[in-house]
């Protein structure tokens, strides 16, 4: 009987904390790998950060969502790591290497003029539909703003980012959280850049 309480009483508290953890995990936050450039300079390839899931999304977050079913090329269990510019409601549109939402020009201080305009072009959200033809596209109803319940993303390192201007909207069910970097990692500039810019 006495072997049995001091094995529980080791037990019980690993059990106890395996639990949280797994809680923790399920529901507040959970931590992610960047994989690829396509959030440069802000974020590197292989750099790890945590996804926020109680956060809401807004403008400018960088959210952490599963891709598999948005972009057609990728495969089960696959996440990508991009911004928001498009809320539901909103119109996007790119011209002269700036973003407008609602007609109201998006400050892109957190990447550079270089980095704003290589790969960007001009577009609007129907444009890039047909183009693309991204969820309709030439065929079904054309979009002229994010839809209910969906999101527009683009990477800050926009010349080599694979986003919603080549497959469209992301579903706020694909979403895993919002991306916080700690205050131990990267520079104080690239933490304001993920963590602060959000409206």
């Amino acid at each position: 009987m006495k072997n049995l309480k001091e094995v529980l009483s080791w037990i019980v508290p690993i059990v106890i904390g395996l639990a949280i953890a797994l809680a923790l995990k399920q529901f507040v936050f959970t931590r992610v790998r960047v994989d690829g450039p396509s959030m440069e300079p802000n974020l590197n390839n292989n750099e790890k950060v945590f996804a926020w899931k109680m956060s809401k999304v807004k403008h400018l977050s960088v959210i952490v969502f599963d891709a598999h079913g948005e972009d057609p090329t990728a495969k089960p269990n696959t996440n990508y790591v991009k911004r928001v510019i498009g809320l539901p409601g909103d119109t996007v549109k790119s011209k002269n290497g700036y973003i407008y939402v609602n007609n109201k020009r998006v400050n892109q201080s957190f990447i550079s003029q270089s980095e704003r305009t290589s790969g960007t072009g001009n577009w609007t959200l129907a444009s890039l539909q047909r183009q693309n033809d991204w969820q309709g596209g030439k065929n079904g109803k054309i979009a002229t703003v994010v839809p209910k319940g969906k999101y527009f993303v683009l990477g800050d390192h926009r010349s080599v980012s694979n986003d919603s201007r080549y497959w469209g909207f992301v579903d706020k069910d694909k979403i895993v959280g919002v991306v916080k970097v700690p205050f131990w990692a990267s520079s104080k500039t690239k933490r304001v850049n993920i963590n602060s810019l959000a409206y």
